[in-house]
């Protein structure tokens, strides 16, 4: 199996803020990796590292073969793991001005040099693979939340990503939105697409992930399969956490 992401003794600070703590963490391709933990434990800011969104102060990172350099990073590397890692954010971050369809096109004609019309058959071709083809002359303002996060999520589709980083995607969303974004997100995974997931949501991490990966303070405490993690966790934060969450 070919390793998409590779962590080594990574750690972060945010000013004397010790963040990620020595994360050693590996995803293999195909995997989907879900990471659960309190709010603060320093999940979101493990996957902004990913691509390059936060650096890092010390250890190895390497995405995809390319690795990035503590603190100055790597700009070549760091241009390469853009192309090739798609990002869904908890705000949907859609240019209001724009159509949907325009939305989608943007990235593969500046990032990619696609011609409008490859990017225009690529957009009308991934709405309609996120449910949403009908709504592609509309403007974000006119759609609900779940169908604004559905075009996010075919916006990043849209640069043929090798791996996608979800952060909280639903978190935003009302309770009858959160359906209909997970259901996408379970397709992308029955076709092999590689994700690393924050997510609340413990039973779409229970019936997707592939491993789960518990963060405490900025510590990975526990990983393993879904029904070992959920139904026998060996840590007692774990399981103090999951007792939380899961009574509710």
């Amino acid at each position: 199996m070919t390793q998409i992401v590779q962590m080594k003794g990574m750690n972060k600070y945010f000013g004397k803020l010790h963040v990620l703590k020595e994360i050693d963490l590996t995803v293999e391709q195909g995997e989907v990796v879900v990471i659960i933990g309190a709010s603060g434990s320093g999940k979101s800011t493990l996957i902004r590292c990913v691509n390059g969104l936060e650096e890092f102060e010390s250890g190895k990172l390497e995405v995809d073969g390319h690795p990035l350099a503590p603190k100055s990073g790597n700009p070549k590397s760091l241009a390469e793991i853009r192309k090739e890692v798609g990002m869904v954010f908890q705000q949907f971050n859609l240019f209001p001005h724009l159509t949907v369809k325009k939305n989608i096109m943007l990235a593969p004609m500046k990032v990619k040099n696609a011609s409008q019309v490859v990017a225009n058959a690529t957009a009308e071709r991934l709405l309609n693979r996120v449910g949403i083809g009908n709504q592609a002359d509309k403007y974000p303002s006119q759609l609900s939340g779940g169908q604004q996060q559905r075009v996010a999520i075919a916006r990043a589709l849209a640069m043929e990503p090798r791996l996608m980083l979800f952060d909280e995607p639903t978190s935003a969303l009302d309770p009858e939105m959160i359906g209909e974004v997970l259901d996408v997100m379970r397709e992308l995974a029955k076709e092999g697409m590689t994700m690393m997931v924050v997510t609340h949501e413990m039973g779409f991490a229970r019936e997707v992930a592939d491993r789960v990966i518990y963060i405490h303070e900025g510590q990975i405490v526990e990983e393993g399969k879904p029904h070992d993690v959920f139904d026998n966790p060996q840590n007692e934060r774990t399981q103090a956490f999951l007792s939380r969450v899961l009574a509710h």
